[in-house]
């Protein structure tokens, strides 16, 4: 029996939702196509559909009947249609922005990139997860507390994969560039340190 009850006002609100769309769809994406790019007008058409069948029963002047009235549900449907013009816009401001800032960045950039295969080769001898937390703490500039939160690890075990990883990348790079790794070989011969006999 509940699940009949259940089951009215999803169908009423499907019903009136049907009603709300056939009076509304053709003027809201006239009203959008003339305020934005084709393409923009249909995601916000979209989107301002969604915002209608989440807010059916907010709708001023839409009845239970099988059609509405435009005249008594278009003004707030305008309304929604703006609301979701405006947050698009917004994002399509921020992503300016952002490609701005990346461009700028770029360009300031020196023109010569840096050559870091001996690097990115060390970093793939590490184990996946290690190699995660090398790149969150170097490139995201995280914290172990935070790495921990992505990772879902604790802090205590970040700070100390972090350690060993880092200290593994060092011997790794001291390696290839043929420094030695920990203390000088020639240690305890006679001469100076790096002195040849």
């Amino acid at each position: 029996m509940e699940s009949m009850t259940e089951q009215v006002p999803s169908r009423e609100s499907h019903a009136r939702f049907e009603a709300l769309a056939q009076a509304v769809v053709e003027p809201l994406h006239r009203y959008l196509v003339r305020r934005a790019d084709a393409d923009v007008a249909e995601d916000v058409l979209s989107e301002t559909l969604l915002v209608l069948w989440r807010r059916i029963d907010d709708v001023p002047g839409l009845g239970a009947g099988p059609v509405a009235d435009p005249d008594d549900v278009l003004p707030w449907c305008y309304g929604v249609a703006r609301g979701c013009l405006a947050n698009a816009r917004r994002a399509d401001g921020r992503r300016l922005r952002l490609v701005e800032r990346l461009t700028r960045t770029r360009e300031a950039l020196p023109t010569a990139p840096a050559d870091h295969t001996e690097l990115h080769a060390a970093l793939d001898k590490l184990g996946a997860l290690d190699r995660e937390v090398v790149l969150l703490w170097a490139w995201e500039e995280l914290t172990p507390r935070q790495i921990a939160e992505v990772t879902g690890m604790t802090s205590n075990a970040v700070s100390i994969r972090l350690h060993r990883a880092k200290k593994k990348l060092a011997a790794l790079l001291e390696r290839k560039n043929g420094a030695p790794v920990g203390h000088e070989t020639d240690e305890g011969k006679k001469g100076a340190v790096g002195e040849r006999p």
